[in-house]
């Protein structure tokens, strides 16, 4: 077995120097199961770092459905097969009325590419409004709607069809405290107008309902919401992208955007859904879906093939069957509670925020 020294001296050499490792002294796990990753040396971590892993590392039930799959057929999906219905019959069954078609994809990036790519079909216009601080993916198109890589080192600023608010933040952000939502919700406003002053139309607002890479951000109350009215009212689509915080995370609600009581006209997912295995996808409306089929079929080697959709049931079966959604609420209320005690003892600690185990 390679030791510390040469795998770091092998990363050096082989793989790209933008692909950084995490802590001063890199750990070299070589086992995960349940909620630990243990290392070469036998040593135990609770993990609170990774997102991926949603029901546990290695979950027999995900194993298990995976390997009954995999030995029986994977292919692509131009072939009839079970496996995809079921699973986007089942995926439509958590969302609301009118989310009901189905693209799969390999990875959240893929996710919100196509979302641009449907949004942009169907309104035409490619004016994209997006919050400040938000990540939506390592593509080049979505590099140019994240603040959060185009503002940051090595990045060269948005596109200038990407319109940024000021990341919504009442703790410490441009406007704070109870009413700030109002004044976010203006801002957004003002960048409906800026594009129509211009003789352009809104494409498409995409959001987390609770920011990720923002900080585990808890939005101003009523700012989705509000928001989204004034951009469909101009014409835009609202994008909901749900890759880090969907699948029940967030404890009250399966999904972060029911808990900001909107209802999106898309709705992107990945990270968790696979436990880990690549697979990601996209929901949107059937005339959505519908202005989307121009006669250039879109088509996805490994997207919602057989293997990929029998992990993603198993998955969505363990969050039931295992009662995570709620088991989420529970323990995040009770680290929440713990957290903002230390805060009341550390000055140190300015804020706490976060829903069920997406915490910050």
């Amino acid at each position: 077995m390679l030791n510390h020294k040469e795998i770091l001296e092998l990363r050096r050499k082989y793989l790209g120097p933008s692909l950084s490792v995490s802590y001063d002294v890199p750990l070299h796990i070589v086992r995960g199961e349940a909620q630990y990753l243990f290392d070469v040396k036998g040593n135990r971590y609770l993990d609170c770092v990774n997102n991926i892993q949603h029901v546990g590392h290695c979950h027999p039930k995900v194993v298990e459905a995976a390997q009954q799959q995999y030995e029986k057929l994977n292919t692509n999906t131009r072939y009839l097969d079970e496996t995809i219905v079921n699973y986007a019959k089942d995926i439509t069954s958590t969302l609301p009325a009118g989310l009901e078609v189905c693209f799969f994809t390999n990875s959240g990036s893929e996710a919100n590419d196509l979302a641009l790519r449907m949004t942009r079909q169907f309104t035409g216009s490619r004016e994209t409004i997006v919050l400040d601080g938000a990540y939506h993916g390592n593509l080049s198109s979505l590099i140019e709607i994240s603040p959060y890589k185009h503002n940051g080192p090595g990045g060269s600023g948005p596109p200038d069809f990407v319109h940024t608010i000021p990341m919504p933040d009442k703790y410490r952000g441009k406007y704070r405290g109870k009413g700030s939502g109002r004044q976010y919700v203006q801002e957004v406003q003002n960048k409906i107008a800026a594009i129509q002053d211009k003789g352009g139309m809104v494409s498409a607002f995409i959001s987390e309902a609770l920011m990720g890479c923002g900080g585990q951000m808890i939005l101003p109350e009523g700012f989705l919401k509000e928001s989204f009215t004034k951009v469909k009212k101009a014409g835009g689509v609202c994008i909901a992208d749900e890759i880090q915080i969907g699948f029940g995370r967030m404890g009250s609600h399966f999904w972060g955007f029911e808990s900001e009581n909107v209802v999106p006209d898309i709705v992107t997912m990945g990270k968790s859904m696979g436990n880990g295995h690549s697979l990601s996808a996209l929901v949107t409306t059937k005339e959505i879906a519908d202005a989307f089929n121009n006669g250039m079929e879109y088509f996805n080697s490994f997207g919602g093939n057989p293997l990929s959709c029998a992990v993603g049931q198993a998955v969505l079966n363990v969050i039931r069957d295992e009662g995570l959604q709620a088991h989420a609420e529970h323990v995040g209320n009770y680290l929440l509670q713990k957290l903002q005690s230390l805060q009341n003892d550390h000055e140190i600690i300015g804020n706490v925020r976060g829903r069920g185990l997406f915490i910050g």
